[in-house]
């Protein structure tokens, strides 16, 4: 059974789940509808999605800082660290059901040194097409068991997050030898990955 986290929540992953490794983490989100333009469109009312391209991506941290640009796993860098966290590439829209991008973590593969994985969605090209996260809704993360298809986790953001342009959903971090996840919910005003991985 699915367990609806609220923010700054803290779960374990790994403790009294014995043989869960592989792991999957879904993010999503949908565009608000705004109303079509012209005559006709305002007239009878219908609306389309905005067009916000979101990227989800993993900054991996070891003693909670990033060392190497190589630990940032996005649509530029699909693996990560011993080829532990595999992203599942670019999706421009967010159009349609479930999630819009996916991350596959295999936990025992992730190298020792490795402490934390920090999950961020962020606008691209957001200063210039001017877009910010009160444009969208339903944003999500959740963890599944791919092995079962059951979802483990799920937070929904549900926080006004208009004027703020990244998202830290959520962070798997180890503790005594297993693994927590930890529902952030942090909006920023970074413009870039590169930006937010400043802040590491």
């Amino acid at each position: 059974m699915s367990i609806n986290l609220q923010k700054g929540q803290r779960i374990d992953l790994t403790k009294g789940n014995a043989g869960l490794n592989k792991i999957i983490v879904g993010l999503g989100w949908d565009p608000v509808q705004q109303k079509s333009g012209g005559l006709l469109g305002g007239l009878l009312g219908s609306k389309t999605p905005i067009d916000i391209d979101c990227d989800a991506s993993v900054i991996m941290l070891q003693n909670d800082r990033l060392q190497d640009k190589t630990d940032v796993v996005y649509f530029g860098n699909l693996k990560g660290a011993n080829d532990s966290v595999t992203h599942s590439g670019d999706n421009r829209t967010g159009d349609g059901d479930g999630d819009d991008e996916t991350i596959y973590i295999e936990l025992n593969a992730v190298p020792q040194n490795y402490n934390k994985l920090i999950f961020v969605v962020n606008i691209y090209d957001c200063v210039r097409r001017k877009q910010h996260f009160g444009m969208l809704q339903n944003a999500y993360i959740r963890i599944v068991n791919p092995a079962t298809k059951e979802e483990l986790l799920k937070y929904n953001l549900s926080d006004n997050y208009s004027d703020q342009t990244t998202l830290i959903t959520g962070e798997i971090y180890r503790h005594d030898n297993e693994w927590k996840f930890a529902a952030v919910g942090t909006g920023t005003q970074d413009a870039s990955i590169s930006d937010i991985c400043k802040r590491y």
